[in-house]
């Protein structure tokens, strides 16, 4: 559920098939959240950027699950 909520909430700029994600790849999807901007000259994201991210990505998520719990769906 963590990964389809990621790919709609975070656009992929890469030709990459849904199926080629590596890890890095999650791993700068998960610190977009978190203000890492993804930039070509940008050192990999840092600790407390994931961290950032990771806590923005299971407050979406929790939303996501009370919300299908009012609607029923």
């Amino acid at each position: 559920m963590e990964l389809r909520i990621l790919d709609r909430l975070v656009t992929n700029n890469s030709a990459t098939k849904p199926w080629q994600y590596m890890l890095s790849h999650y791993l700068t999807k998960l610190a977009q959240p978190g203000g890492y901007l993804a930039r070509n000259s940008d050192p990999p994201p840092g600790n407390e950027t994931i961290w950032r991210g990771l806590t923005r990505l299971v407050d979406i998520q929790l939303g996501v699950i009370m919300g299908a719990e009012i609607v029923g769906n």
